[in-house]
């Protein structure tokens, strides 16, 4: 009888051992997904908590932020094809802008339309007058801004 629990509790100790080992040996292998970049940002159709949707709005964090200072051309209620291409190239642009460093967010405020709006930064330069600089976004005035020829 005793040689029966013997057989038992080393059959028990084997599985467990295996058990072990494969779960150690599963959790330490590298996985691509976890050494991805969780900062980065890409388009917004792609997923991910950091994402552009257009030149002026992005996911940080899965927190939705409009960014303060600039104008850009929209994508999806384009008046006109030029409008709808500038919309394209801005949000391709923002992308690769926060990609390039630290990106932080201020706290959010109103703008003359009653949005809430953040100022964005990379590295500490804000990103709506390297938006502007470039030619993606114009200076927020106030006024709707046409983007069409």
């Amino acid at each position: 009888m005793w040689g029966g629990v013997a057989g038992v509790i080393i059959l028990a100790a084997a599985i467990t051992a295996l058990a072990v080992g494969i779960g150690f040996a599963t959790f330490s292998k590298s996985d691509p997904a976890a050494d991805a970049d969780p900062e980065g940002f890409g388009q917004c159709y792609n997923g991910g908590p950091n994402c552009v949707v257009d030149g002026q709005t992005i996911y940080y964090h899965s927190a939705k932020y409009h960014i303060a200072g600039m104008n850009v051309p929209r994508i999806i209620d384009a008046k006109c094809p030029e409008e709808r291409n500038g919309g394209i190239g801005a949000a391709l642009h923002l992308a690769e802008l926060l990609n390039s460093g630290k990106v932080t967010v201020s706290p959010t405020s109103r703008d003359f339309w009653g949005r809430s709006v953040s100022k964005v930064q990379v590295d500490g330069q804000d990103v709506a007058p390297v938006m502007i600089a470039s030619g993606a976004a114009r200076a927020f005035n106030g006024d709707k801004q046409d983007w069409c020829p």
